[in-house]
């Protein structure tokens, strides 16, 4: 019993150090980058855009975003910016679609 006490104490320790350190947040950018890699964004889009999101959503926001696989009739990757946003419209979280909308358009002209 004393075992499995100081294992979970250890366990929430290196938890709280992993989250107030921010690296938590580094995991949270790269798998948001690479999930927009994969939906078809170009890698410097996707770093920007990802960078963005992550400030802006919280977790359960960004878990959404797993919400846009391809309905029927449609290809399997968007095939442009806004069949892109069309897809995260589906979603139904209207901060969301913003904070993607703006992430797209500033990272595409290069402001972002």
């Amino acid at each position: 019993m004393k075992k499995l006490i100081l294992t979970l104490a250890l366990l929430a320790g290196l938890v709280g150090f992993a989250i107030a350190t921010g690296l938590t947040d580094s995991v949270v950018e790269w798998r948001v980058r690479s999930a927009l890699v994969e939906n078809g964004v170009g890698e410097k889009r996707a770093e920007c855009m990802a960078a963005r999101m992550t400030d802006r959503l919280s977790v359960p926001q960004l878990l959404k975003l797993r919400n846009m696989e391809a309905q029927d009739g449609e290809p399997e990757n968007p095939t442009g910016i806004r069949d892109f946003l069309r897809r995260v419209d589906r979603i139904g979280d209207a901060e969301v679609v913003a904070v993607t909308g703006s992430s797209a358009a500033l990272c595409a002209i290069g402001i972002g």
